[in-house]
Formats: structure tokens, C-alpha cells, sequence
């Protein structure tokens, strides 16, 4: 019997050829003004016995399986102890297992003690996907975020003492065309304060589900980036961004208007290039049919 899945599903792009188990049921916080995900979805749990019984269907189904995403959006809010029975059972149906991935949110690393981290590093949950959106704290009170600059610092910090590599986004656009500048300010001080190991930028694109909520939230007279801005905002980006260890840098998220791949800082230059060649005109644009969330 295959598994069934308690649509929707979203996982990160890079997950798309994994096996993915549900490990709990939405997203327990639920409440970011742009996110459209768990917005059909009330959070739950799910009973080891139902998460287990997939994971033996993933194993018959695919023995080989050797990277494992635990879905829904939320599956690090789990007791550490409830989480280490799931990676234990994963570990011992499928002998191939290498890496154990999920979201995660600000809280959830703060929550747990580097200990508790670290014992489900050891146990091979060794990637979180954490959404920081922005650095300005005035901009993710906007977008209830539930986190400021200081507690992703310290997140992120934390989930690197435990030895978890860190995938982090960052959403373009977040702060329209009125705070954009103090959106990428907070965004390149928090990762220079503390660098994630994988850093993602996305653009702001929204669904009609969470339009008006998110507008709601915003300052009167919010008005949104067109590609020039968000180019703009690209630019200053890597401009101001010196982490003092390496970050593996991506833009090649299917809403982004402009692919980007390097590492800073040492190809900081080589990507500031690309956008200004963008800026004025010689380099072309991702076409808006192909873009998407």
C-alpha cells in the first residue's frame, strides 16, 4: 500500500526527489501574513503509529531511500523524544539513510536545547529549512513573522552549535517600495551576524487566499516591487554581504525574475555583475508564464 498524503504537500524544491513522510498535519504557528501553505489545514500531530505504518510503505515501495524530508511545515515543534522514535524508525527501514531534513521556525530552535538539537543531529535530522523572510524587525512585525532580528540570530546560532545545516530564505519584496531599504539592511547585518550554510532569495508573489490579509498587516499605501525593484534590491543585497564563513547563495526559486548560483563572499563581485548587467537591460529576465510560487 502506498502512502497517502494529507493534501496539500509542499516541500522545498530541493526535496523533489526524496521520500517525504507527513510527520504532523499543517503548521502549528500558521499565522505569516504571505504564506498560503497551510492555510486549509489545522495543526496536528500525527500518532507514531500512522507515521510509522508510512514509513513502512515508503521503505516496500522505495528500499533504497536514502534522504528522507519530514513534512508538514512544522515537524520540528514535535517533543525531541517523539522525534527521535520517527528518525530511529527510519533509520532501521531503510539502511541507505543518510540525511533527514524538515522545516523549521525560529521558535522551534529556540525551544529546544542544543542538546535536544544535537541529539537529533546525531540521529541524522542534519537540514532545516528555515524561512528568516527578513533581517528588519520592523518588517517581519508586519508580516507576523513571530520572530526579530535577535531571535533568528540566536536560531540560527543555536542550530549551528548542534551541528544542523541550515537552509535560509529570504524573501525580496517583503518591505514594498517604502522599506526596502531598511529589508535588505536588516536581512545582510543578520547574515552577516550569523551565517546560515545555504542562503535562498525568493520574490514576493502571494495567492488570492492571503492577499488581503497580508495587506491588512502592511502600512497605508503599501505598494509592491515591480523586477526593477526587486533587481534593486538584489544588488544592495550582495553588495552588503560579507558572512564571515562560507554561504552557498541561490536565487533560482521559480518565483525569482533573476537566476542566481555562487558562493559569498567569493563570488559577491561575479553575482553583482549579473544583476547590474539585468538592471540595464543586457541580461534577460526569467518570463513571468515560467515564474511561480
Amino acid at each position: 500500500m502506498a502512502i497517502l498524503y494529507d493534501m496539500p504537500l509542499y516541500r522545498p524544491p530541493s526535496e523533489g526527489n526524496n521520500l517525504i513522510v507527513q510527520a504532523t498535519i499543517g503548521c502549528s504557528y500558521n499565522r505569516c501574513t504571505f504564506c498560503s501553505m497551510y492555510v486549509t489545514k489545522d495543526y496536528r500531530a500525527r500518532p507514531l503509529d500512522e507515521v510509522f505504518a508510512d514509513i513502512d510503505a515508503g521503505a516496500r515501495d522505495w528500499p533504497q531511500a536514502h534522504r528522507v524530508f519530514l513534512a508538514d511545515g512544522d515537524a520540528l515543534c514535535l517533543p525531541t523524544g517523539h522525534l527521535i522514535e520517527i528518525l530511529d524508525y527510519l533509520a532501521a527501514r531503510l539502511p541507505n539513510l543518510s540525511r533527514v531534513s524538515a522545516y523549521a521556525t525560529p521558535k522551534n530552535l529556540n525551544e529546544k536545547s542544543i542538546e535536544e538539537l544535537a541529539a537529533l543531529r546525531e540521529t541524522k535530522l542534519s537540514l532545516v529549512y528555515l524561512g528568516i523572510e527578513s533581517g528588519a524587525t520592523a518588517v517581519l512585525k508586519r508580516i507576523r513573522k513571530g520572530a526579530s532580528q535577535d531571535s533568528l540570530a540566536k536560531a540560527l546560532g543555536r542550530a549551528r552549535e548542534a551541528g544542523l545545516k541550515v537552509s535560509a530564505t529570504v524573501i525580496l519584496g517583503l518591505g514594498g517600495r517604502a522599506a526596502w531599504e531598511d529589508h535588505i539592511a536588516g536581512t545582510a547585518e543578520l547574515v552577516n551576524r550569523e551565517p546560515p550554510t545555504y542562503l535562498s532569495t525568493l520574490q514576493l508573489d502571494l495567492e488570492p487566499a492571503v492577499y488581503s490579509r497580508f495587506i491588512d498587516a502592511q502600512e497605508p499605501g503599501f505598494e509592491f516591487q515591480d523586477d526593477a525593484g526587486i533587481l534593486a534590491e538584489q544588488e544592495r543585497l550582495l553588495s552588503l554581504l560579507d558572512p564571515p564563513r562560507p554561504v552557498i547563495f541561490r536565487s533560482n526559486h521559480a518565483s525569482n525574475c533573476l537566476p542566481l548560483a555562487g558562493n559569498l563572499p567569493k563570488d559577491r563581485d561575479a553575482l553583482r555583475a549579473i544583476v547590474a548587467a539585468a538592471r540595464a537591460g543586457a541580461q534577460p529576465l526569467r518570463p513571468r508564464w515560467i515564474r511561480g510560487l
